[in-house]
């Protein structure tokens, strides 16, 4: 059989060459089903028709799929470079770029091919035999900015607003003092979407939107009355000032107002403590904090011993990523996620069900993700030059998990930015994204090992009893300080902290004293008796106080708490409690299981449709929502997070509002129509969920318990296979006995636990600071600090904001 000549075999694939569009996203830096890059010791292949890379390993299985022949090879190796060549002079103010400062990064040679499978035929490139298509194809590929790094610049710089001209010589006027909570129009009853006037102070409410939502325009005609230019929008004003919504209304436009501390300062909000050039003696204590957070939790100063091989694989910190990478560790860490994306799924099979572009597949991804972490390929020390027994920590190389962020962030406008994010709220976004993907198959889904039921038990003074039931992934934990058990010690250094701030001395970090706080109290708040007042009693028609209590209706498989460790002070300066959380190896909440209707207990009757007006549409307690919304959320989601949870308090709220904030509909007015079976169902949604082989009774329960929701009413289905055709579904009347769709078959067992994560937080806001994580593996403590990993000798067990806990089968 005579040999193919290669060119031959190229022309004779040409068509199947594409020149790429200047929309086309080339991918050129990283394999899209493994970490390999060019640097890998096979190189990267880009498909020369969808300009997608893979991995030398990977590359066939792409052909198998698609049959496209032709590829683009590219190889980076090291450049040897003389140990002592001289620094170049930096002409450029920068690090890493031409002319710039030299950081010593190793300089790499490039070499490109055409490759053509099955066979890997390889021809040179450049080479002017090459036909003009091919090579108009290859310069267009190395030309272009590769889309790994394009979505890295988006993101730094999707929101960049312009400072406003009516900033810096902003004339203020009059002497309001704005509270930090309950603020209302004042020219209606508008009590969301309100807008404070830099210039006079008042607070007025937005624009109304085209279908009749919003405001009543009283900010802007405010404006057009008074020629006042620039407001805030209430609710947006958090530490991180520059997140802050302020808008100009003769720019028309959201703008950036850098005096915006001293604007709000001159209406009696503080925002002086978080931006002062000189420190004040609790700012300096505040930073020595830091510092010591900084070191204990990073265990710095310590030798700390590399770690490497399977399951000890770094995460590249993409620029403020610390949240996703300390979270991500220790979910792969579980079993359950181990199982589905690692043990159970080949990357080949990920693949092949993948769609077309497997960089936007999260099953594809999360796969990637868990065979780099925990396959041991891509753990090892980044030099390895030998000659030392125990490489040192800093040499670690990690895994870029840029693709997964991509796709992770890809439905939430906050974690698509390159800012800091609150590790909790993308623990909770990334479990509800795992759990549609999951959605089609509920059985595999790995999310349902965190998930539990939560019951609230409301006696009323009738003495009458409603059942109301939830479920959530976390549970969050108020820290009461006033259950220290080291109360003698704290005394006492306060008194030598004023005796030294009397005489001007600083008090000096290994001084400072700390309140301790037991674990067992921070649960014991969450299941104690509380007061609800106001609370609307439908057996009495009238208002009264009544009694709340909470428990689990099911323990999960992995066990997470959340220590609320951030709070609002007066002055609307949010602060983060400084204290020490004892928390055992072992814990059992046993006791914290919720009875359900007990024998002889009487439920509060169903309010009846159109008696009074407050009985068939819940109102929001006032006082629950102003709240929230000091913390930062919006009005209308706070008011949503107050009615669903029956005003039972804040806690509850705040619980709802973290597991809903990224529902489609969460922004959307609250409609008070008809509470009935059929209440606001549009036949054309239940045509559309007949159509994908439901029923039609199955199709309305879906939909009146989603709210009218497709997406919803379809997980609803999924969640509940097998649910009774009885329209009437109310959870206040649910018992233990009966086991009801909102946690049947979720996982469940004993109450004991032990610790096997930790996600620490270092730094004064959720906003900023940095993230890392202790997991328990094999048999002791490792350190997960972005790309280091490492084995931790004194694990800060009592500086977590997050922790794991994995049930004990005895």
């Amino acid at each position: 059989m005579e040999e193919i000549n290669p060119m031959e075999l190229l022309r004779s694939n040409l068509s199947r060459v594409r020149i790429p569009e200047p929309t086309n996203r080339i991918y050129k830096q990283e394999c899209c089903i493994s970490f390999d890059s060019p640097r890998s010791e096979g190189g990267l292949f880009i498909d020369m028709s969808t300009f997608l890379a893979f991995g030398k390993d990977y590359v066939v299985w792409n052909y198998e799929k698609t049959g496209n022949p032709v590829y683009l090879h590219i190889k980076q190796t090291k450049k040897l470079v003389a140990e002592d060549r001289p620094s170049k002079k930096p002409t450029l103010l920068a690090i890493g770029v031409d002319g710039g400062f030299d950081n010593n990064e190793p300089e790499y040679e490039e070499t490109h091919s055409i490759v053509i499978l099955p066979n890997f035929v390889a021809l040179t490139f450049p080479s002017v035999e090459l036909p003009e298509k091919v090579r108009l194809t290859v310069d267009a590929i190395l030309m272009a900015e590769g889309a790994e790094r394009k979505e890295q610049v988006a993101a730094w710089t999707a929101d960049k607003k312009q400072i406003s001209a009516y900033a810096m010589d902003l004339r203020q006027t009059g002497s309001v003092v704005v509270p930090p909570s309950g603020w209302k129009c004042a020219k209606c009853d508008k009590t969301e979407n309100l807008w404070l006037n830099l210039t006079d102070g008042m607070i007025l409410c937005g624009r109304r939107n085209w279908d009749g939502t919003g405001g009543n325009n009283h900010a802007i005609d405010h404006y057009k009355e008074t020629g006042y230019p620039l407001a805030v929008k209430l609710g947006t004003i958090t530490a991180d000032l520059e997140s802050a919504d302020v808008f100009s209304y003769p720019e028309d436009d959201s703008v950036i107002d850098p005096l915006l501390a001293q604007h709000m300062a001159y209406f009696g909000i503080d925002f002086s403590s978080l931006q002062k050039t000189e420190m004040t003696t609790a700012e300096r204590e505040l930073d020595q904090n830091t510092n010591f957070d900084w070191n204990r939790i990073q265990e710095s100063g310590q030798d700390v011993e590399a770690i490497f091989g399977p399951g000890y694989t770094g995460l590249v910190n993409l620029g403020n990523s610390c949240y996703m990478a300390a979270t991500m560790q220790v979910v792969f860490s579980t079993h359950s996620f181990c199982r589905r994306y690692y043990m159970n799924q080949s990357l080949k099979m990920a693949f092949e069900t993948a769609p077309a572009d497997p960089t936007v597949d999260l099953n594809m991804q999360l796969t990637k993700l868990a065979h780099g972490l925990l396959s041991g390929k891509y753990s090892f020390p980044a030099s390895e030059k030998g000659g030392t027994a125990v490489p040192p920590i800093t040499d670690a190389e990690g895994i870029p998990p840029r693709m997964f962020k991509a796709v992770i962030a890809a439905s939430h406008p906050e974690f698509s930015t390159m800012r800091q994010q609150d590790a909790l709220e993308f623990f909770l976004h990334f479990l509800d994204q795992v759990e549609c993907s999951n959605a089609m198959k509920s059985e595999l889904d790995p999310s349902r090992s965190f998930k539990f039921g939560v019951e609230e038990r409301i006696m009323c003074s009738s003495g009458k009893v409603a059942y109301n039931k939830r479920l959530d992934y976390i549970l969050s934990l108020n820290i009461p300080l006033h259950e220290a058990t080291n109360k003698g010690e704290l005394e006492s250094f306060h008194k030598t902290k004023a005796e030294k701030i009397s005489e001007g001395k600083d008090v000096s970090s290994d001084e400072i004293v700390r309140p301790r706080v037991p674990l067992e109290a921070c649960l014991a708040n969450f299941a104690a008796p509380e007061e609800i007042h106001e609370f609307y009693s439908s057996a009495l028609k009238a208002k009264t106080t009544a009694i709340k209590t909470a428990g689990l209706t099911s323990f999960p498989d992995y066990l997470v708490l959340h220590m609320r460790k951030f709070v609002m002070e007066a002055g609307w300066v949010p602060k983060k409690l400084d204290v020490y959380i004892d928390v055992p190896d072992i814990i059992d909440i046993g006791h914290m299981r919720s009875k359900g209707l007990q024998p002889g207990e009487e439920l509060l009757p169903e309010a009846a449709p159109g008696s009074e007006a407050e009985s068939s549409q819940p109102v929001a307690n006032e006082e629950i929502v102003a709240q929230l919304v000091s913390m930062g959320f919006n009005q209308l989601p706070c008011q949503k997070a107050a009615i669903n949870t029956l005003n039972a308090g804040v806690e509850e709220a705040m619980n709802w509002l973290l597991s809903h904030m990224d529902d489609p509909d969460i922004d959307a007015p609250i409609s008070h129509g008809a509470q009935g079976p059929e209440a606001s169902i549009d036949q054309s949604t239940v045509d559309t969920l007949i159509s994908f082989g439901f029923q039609e009774e199955i199709a309305r329960m879906a939909l009146k318990a989603s709210g009218g929701d497709i997406e919803k009413a379809t997980d609803w289905i999924f969640n509940n296979p097998n649910p009774s055709a009885s329209p009437d579904m109310d959870t206040t009347t649910s018992s233990n006995s009966i086991p009801t769709p909102v946690d049947a078959g979720l996982p469940d067992g004993v109450g004991r636990y032990r610790l096997f994560g930790i996600v620490s937080h270092i730094g004064t806001s959720t906003q900023c600071g940095h993230y890392v994580a202790h997991i328990l593996k094999d048999g002791r403590w490792v350190i997960f600090n972005d790309n280091k990993v490492g084995a931790s000798i004194n694990p800060p067990k009592d500086m977590g904001y997050l922790y794991f806990f994995e049930r004990i089968n005895s």
